[in-house]
């Protein structure tokens, strides 16, 4: 959450992408905006138009089940694991306070803040911890991974050792594995077998970046992703999501073309970063976390070139910048950092 005041009016930027505050708070900037707030994938994935009929029916459960299979194998699932789809993993997100009844919830932070405010209001006691093992005595810890916004990584056996402690205690561990899909598959747990009480939530529009379709999944233990699949209800994803995401999932060159193209242009924002004055204090494929004593400064200035950044209420000196892709919008940047 960002509060900025402009000629003497105030408003709020609860999230990356939100463009419609933006165009309030700052209606001179030139249009279109650039956005690097939000750790999209730059590059849409190249989907194939869906017939009439993926709008025109409702999904059929041999449908789903084909999406869920194909994301499994995608993420190098175990056998032993079970999948859930639904609309994105924030409606995962809100869900899980509702499955999964806790008291005390402790969560790995500074970290994404739905979690905690998901959490927070079901009645639950919610503790920002700062290691793996202050988690443990809580009845569900939380830890995203790796983390938004800076990157950190925790070791999946490590995690995966914590869930079994826990599991064994009837508590649960959640892992949001956002941003894990462009690294190597040694840092999930997709392919570790489940703990009791362990759900996994990952996401589709980040990393094919398509967020306005809709996706995402939650694996772990049967039971558990069972009793999920149950209060999501029928229907849960729209035939269109469905669709698209079996095409992408099969294709495994795209995947390893943008993790390539993403190093790359990742490197070419680092050194714009660093040439503007900014420290870089943490990175996943999708973006970077920078640092400046003005950073406050530079998120208004760059808002009135229309470049669009994640500030942070919490970390006034921080600044979350998605990887641009494309000479223009480099270029459109590298202006924009100058001017600061």
């Amino acid at each position: 959450m960002f509060e900025a005041n402009l000629s003497g009016e105030s408003a709020l930027i609860y999230h990356g992408g939100d463009r419609a505050a933006a165009r309030r708070l700052f209606p001179h900037a030139p249009e279109p905006w650039l956005d690097l707030s939000t750790g999209l994938n730059a590059t849409p994935y190249p989907f194939t138009a869906p017939e009439v009929t993926a709008f025109a029916r409702l999904p059929e459960p041999e449908s789903i089940a084909a999406l869920e299979e194909v994301a499994a194998q995608s993420f190098g699932l175990d056998p032993a694991a079970k999948i859930v789809a639904a609309s994105g993993a924030q409606a995962l997100i809100q869900l899980l306070p509702r499955v999964i009844g806790a008291k005390k919830v402790a969560v790995l932070g500074f970290t994404y803040s739905e979690h905690g405010r998901a959490w927070a209001a079901s009645g639950a006691e919610v503790t920002t911890c700062e290691s793996l093992d202050e988690l443990a005595g809580a009845d569900v810890a939380v830890v995203v991974n790796p983390n938004n916004p800076d990157g950190r990584l925790c070791d999946a056996d490590e995690l995966s050792a914590l869930a079994h402690e826990m599991g064994a205690r009837g508590k649960s561990l959640i892992v949001d594995e956002a941003f894990v899909d462009f690294l190597p598959l040694d840092n999930s747990l997709a392919p570790l077998p489940p703990a009791p009480g362990l759900v996994v939530l990952r996401s589709f529009g980040k990393t094919y970046g398509l967020a306005g379709l809709r996706l995402g999944f939650a694996f772990g233990e049967h039971g558990l992703i069972g009793v999920l699949r149950a209060a999501l209800g029928p229907w849960a994803v729209n035939g269109v999501a469905i669709e698209i995401g079996i095409e992408a999932y099969q294709d495994d060159g795209w995947l390893e073309a943008s993790a390539a193209r993403l190093a790359e242009d990742g490197a070419r924002l680092d050194a714009l970063l660093r040439g503007a004055g900014l420290e870089i204090l943490g990175e996943t494929p999708l973006f970077r976390l920078a640092r400046h004593d003005r950073a406050r400064e530079i998120f208004l200035r760059l808002c009135d070139a229309g470049v669009l950044t994640r500030p942070f209420a919490e970390r006034p000196d921080w600044l979350r910048f998605g990887i641009p892709t494309g000479e223009a919008d480099f270029a459109r940047l590298a202006d924009a950092l100058n001017q600061t």
